[in-house]
């Protein structure tokens, strides 16, 4: 980690010359890839640190970080160091035998969470996936809500992943819109209020799932106490709080999780992203052996799900957590980071939302699109990504020092001129 770096230099390229390495590569991709993505023109070839380097030699200060899958940042070497050793070990057996990798993993894993168990999954989804599964089960089999008749309550405005059944509660039409018939058993509520999440409530209700901090909707954060007041009231309806700290969790927000902001402790931990360190998808719930207890053999598993190599790079990450360092780099630097951001509203921005080193920003919409927000500040050397037509989203890596907020800043302060 270091508070110094080369400032990129500005140049000019909307879009890449013909010709050039960077119009190869993607007029490539563009014949041979599904258009599942509209990624920003630059094609990225190596990458350290917080800083990424182009097919062209050109530099950019990553202020996107993976959506927060490189909290570390990229190549952190203690989790390269994990891969590499355990690559001339053993990757693979599959949860048919044991490793010698994943007890060890979960045993702090657990601890870092506060909780008994861990069921180890490869993606985010996977793992939100297995946290409905769990509290469904536990709802017949420990509340006793007649079998089928489970409902979840949602939040208005979440992202918990693309797969069939979570894009079946999703209210963003692209991500939900001629994908049906749809996985039904869930109630969506507006995030953020409580009244509306108690009368959602009834006898045949096993679980609210919730993002502490809704990211992909624009860093959106919910008013002060909710979290605290879902809390109780899961408690007092015997329902399971499943809090979805995929991007949220893991340092990112200045506390392990987006829970302790308020101390929270949810009933299940659903986590992703940061946990396999960029190197490999790692993603599990952890929980207390009175919910996931109802897990037995063959009952859910996965090919994948816990193995070595992912387990190795996994407990790695739990280590340099452990140490409270990148939490408290993501409390300051993200203080200096805000107060930066809030100079800005009234300047080109309409509002600033920011936790830790996460942020969301809403573009005036009379002065440019989130999309086109990006594109200016891919000209200065700083990449992120737009949601919802005008806000721009910042996750820099936890490895940010005072020089690279500032340069995020400048060039923030630079295409609102």
């Amino acid at each position: 980690m270091s508070d110094t770096a080369a400032r990129p230099g500005a140049r000019e390229h909307r879009g890449p010359a013909p010709g050039t390495p960077t119009h190869e590569h993607i007029s490539l991709a563009e014949l041979w890839l599904a258009s599942n993505y509209h990624p920003l023109p630059v094609v990225i070839s190596h990458a350290e640190g917080a800083w990424v380097t182009d097919v062209e030699g050109r530099r950019y200060l990553d202020a996107l970080a993976g959506y927060s899958a490189l909290n570390f940042g990229h190549l952190h070497p203690a989790l390269v160091g994990a891969a590499r050793a355990q690559l001339d070990r053993l990757t693979l057996t599959s949860r048919a035998f044991h490793s010698d990798r994943l007890g060890p993993f979960c045993r702090d894993l657990a601890t870092l969470a506060g909780k008994e168990l861990v069921l180890p999954m490869n993606t985010g989804a996977e793992a939100v996936e297995t946290a409905i599964k769990v509290a469904r089960r536990w709802g017949y089999e420990v509340k006793g809500v007649p079998d089928g008749q489970a409902r979840i309550v949602v939040m208005a405005g979440n992202f918990h992943g693309r797969t069939t059944t979570i894009i079946s509660f999703s209210d963003d039409p692209v991500a939900h819109d001629h994908y049906g018939p749809y996985t039904p058993g869930f109630d969506t509520v507006p995030y953020g209020d409580l009244a509306a999440l108690e009368a959602a409530i009834t006898d045949d209700t096993v679980a609210v799932l919730l993002e502490p901090i809704q990211g992909e909707g624009g860093v959106i954060l919910p008013p002060d106490g909710w979290l605290r007041g879902v809390r109780d009231l899961t408690r007092r309806r015997n329902v399971l709080m499943l809090a979805d700290e995929i991007q949220s969790g893991l340092g990112r927000t200045g506390s392990t999780f987006a829970c302790d902001i308020e101390g929270v402790v949810p009933d299940v931990y659903i986590l992703g992203k940061a946990l396999g360190g960029g190197i490999v998808p790692v993603s599990a719930i952890v929980a207390d052996r009175d919910v996931l207890g109802v897990i037995t053999p063959g009952s859910h598993g996965s090919t994948f799900g816990g193995n070595p190599l992912g387990a190795a790079v996994g407990h790695a990450v739990v280590d340099l957590l452990a140490t409270g360092e990148y939490q408290q780099r993501a409390r300051r630097l993200g203080s200096e980071l805000a107060a930066g951001l809030e100079e800005l509203v009234g300047h080109g921005v309409d509002a600033v939302r920011c936790r830790g080193l996460w942020a969301g920003i809403d573009i005036d919409p009379d002065l440019m699109t989130g999309r086109e927000a990006c594109h200016r500040l891919l000209e200065h050397g700083v990449l992120v990504k737009d949601t919802h037509g005008s806000t721009v989203r910042l996750a820099p890596p936890l490895v940010v020092g005072e020089t690279e907020v500032e340069i995020l800043l400048e060039a923030l302060r630079a295409i609102l001129r």
